[in-house]
C-alpha cells in the first residue's frame, strides 16, 4: 500500500534580485545558507537523511551535481546519496515528487528536497564562429600554422551571447518566455491594465506579508563572505501602482504588446529547501508534520502557449482527487507573468476551453482571487527557476497553517510546454 507523505519542515533564503554582475551567492551557496538552520533546529542528525535531491537549471561549472556538493557542505555524510533534477521551472517542485514518490513506495524514510538558482551567475557564451576558430589555434601545428591561424580572428567571434536570454527562449518555437505569455494573453483578451493591476497587487501583497512578518519562520538570513547579510527578498516595491506600471514599454512584442518588465517576473537569485518524511519516520523522531501531500500531477502542452501548464496539470489532478476548483481553499501559482495567471484563470472559466480541451461539461468556474497567491508571488519576489516550484509548496504549507485552510495546490507553468500541480492537504 502507498505510505502516506508528510512535509515536516522547510525554509529558504531571501529572493535576491539579480543586479549588475554576479551576485554574492552560487547555487550552492544559496542552497547551503537556508539548508544549515533547517538542519541546525531538527532534532535528528543530518546524515539521518536517506537522500539528497535538489533542482537547478543553470549549474555553475564549479558546483556540478549541486545537490551532492550541498549536502557535503551541509555536513550530511560521504555516504549520502544526492542527486540533481532538471524540468526548468518544475525543478524544484520535481525534487519533491520524486522525493514523495521514493517514500510513498517504501524506498526511503527521509528525504531532503530542494531547489535552487542562482540566475545573475548565468554564463557569457562564446558564439560557434568564436569557439571554431579557437579551436583552430589551439590545435595548428607549429608557429607559422598558429600565425594563420591568429590572423583569421575577427571581432565577431568574441561577442558574447548572453545565456540566460538563450535559455529563456523555446528551441522549438524560437519565441521566448514573454512571447509566450503574449500568445496565452491573445488567446483569452487579457489587457495591458488588467496585467499591470494584477502585478502591482502582487507587490502590495507581498509588502503586507513582509510588513506582518508572515514570511519569519520561512526566510532565513542569508551572510555573504564579506560579512553582509540579506534578511528580506529584495526586489518587492511597496509604491508600485498599476498608473506607475503603466508607463513602462512593452518588452517582448514592441509596441502593442502587453508584457513589461513591470508585470513580469524578476530574474533573481534563491533557494528552498523541504524535510519529507514517512509516517514511521515522524513517529520514530517525534516530529509534529505540516501537511501530507496527497497526490501530484504533470502534463505538456504546446510550447508556445506553455503559461497554460497549471491549467493542463491541475485540472486532471482535481478530477482524479474528485475535487473541483472551489474545493481548493487555498492557491499558490507561480506568476512567471501577470498576463500568463490570469490567462489561466480566464482558461478555467472558458465554457468552450474547458469543454474541447479539459474535457469537462462546462467552465471549471473562477478562482477567487481571495485564495490565490495571498502574500504575492513571483512577479513581486522573483523567479529563480529551479527554485520557484520548492518555494511555491513551501509557502503554501505555510500558508494554510496560517490561515487555518484544509486544503490548497501549488502549481505552475514550465518553459517547454509543460505543467506541475501537487495536492496539499493540512494535518
Amino acid at each position: 500500500m502507498a505510505r502516506p507523505v508528510f512535509i515536516v519542515d522547510g525554509s529558504r533564503t531571501p529572493f535576491l534580485k539579480a543586479r549588475s554582475g554576479p551576485g554574492p551567492f552560487t547555487p550552492v551557496d544559496l542552497a547551503v545558507q537556508c539548508g544549515r538552520p533547517l538542519l541546525a533546529r531538527q532534532p535528528f542528525s543530518p546524515d539521518t537523511f536517506d537522500q539528497v535531491i535538489l533542482g537547478c537549471v543553470n549549474v555553475i561549472a564549479d558546483e556540478m551535481n549541486p545537490a551532492r556538493v550541498a549536502a557535503l557542505r551541509l555536513g550530511m555524510g560521504e555516504d549520502m546519496v544526492a542527486f540533481t533534477v532538471q524540468i526548468n521551472c518544475g525543478s524544484g517542485m520535481q525534487s519533491i515528487d520524486t522525493a514523495y514518490r521514493y517514500i510513498r513506495e517504501g524506498h526511503a524514510d527521509m528525504i531532503l528536497a530542494g531547489g535552487t538558482e542562482a540566475l545573475s551567475h548565468a554564463p557569457l557564451v562564446w558564439p560557434n564562429s568564436g569557439v571554431r576558430w579557437f579551436a583552430g589555434l589551439a590545435t595548428a601545428k607549429g608557429v607559422a600554422a598558429k600565425l594563420a591561424a591568429a590572423f583569421k580572428l575577427r571581432p565577431r567571434y568574441l561577442k558574447p551571447i548572453i545565456g540566460l536570454e538563450r535559455g529563456l527562449t523555446d528551441p522549438i518555437t524560437d519565441l521566448n518566455m514573454g512571447q509566450t505569455a503574449e500568445v496565452v494573453g491573445h488567446l483569452f483578451g487579457i489587457t495591458r491594465a488588467q496585467s499591470d493591476a494584477y502585478a502591482a497587487e502582487s507587490h502590495r501583497r507581498l509588502a503586507h506579508a513582509q510588513a506582518e512578518g508572515f514570511l519569519k519562520g520561512e526566510v532565513e538570513t542569508a551572510f555573504s563572505r564579506d560579512g553582509k547579510f540579506f534578511d528580506h527578498d529584495d526586489g518587492v516595491r511597496p509604491d508600485s501602482t498599476a498608473e506607475r506600471l503603466a508607463k513602462l514599454r512593452p518588452v517582448f512584442e514592441r509596441p502593442w504588446g502587453q508584457v513589461t518588465a513591470g508585470n513580469s517576473s524578476q530574474i533573481t537569485d534563491g533557494a528552498s529547501w523541504v524535510i519529507l518524511a514517512s509516517d514511521e519516520a515522524v513517529a520514530r523522531h517525534k516530529l509534529t508534520p505540516k501537511a501530507v501531500i496527497v497526490d501530484s500531477n504533470w502534463a505538456a502542452l504546446d510550447p508556445s502557449i506553455m503559461g497554460l501548464g497549471p491549467v493542463m496539470s491541475a485540472t486532471p489532478l482535481l478530477k482524479r482527487n474528485d475535487l473541483t476548483i472551489q474545493d481548493v481553499e487555498t492557491w499558490e501559482l507561480n506568476e512567471a507573468f501577470a498576463t500568463q495567471v490570469l490567462g489561466c484563470l480566464a482558461a478555467w472559466n472558458d465554457d468552450k476551453f474547458c469543454r474541447e480541451i479539459l474535457g469537462l461539461d462546462g467552465a471549471a468556474g473562477e478562482v477567487d482571487r481571495d485564495k490565490l497567491n495571498v502574500d504575492g508571488g513571483a512577479i513581486s519576489l522573483g523567479h529563480p527557476v529551479g527554485t520557484s516550484g520548492n518555494r511555491i509548496v513551501l509557502h503554501l504549507v505555510n500558508t494554510m497553517k496560517r490561515l487555518g485552510t484544509r486544503r490548497g495546490v501549488a502549481t505552475e507553468c514550465i518553459g517547454g510546454g509543460l505543467g506541475g500541480a501537487m495536492l496539499i492537504e493540512a494535518v
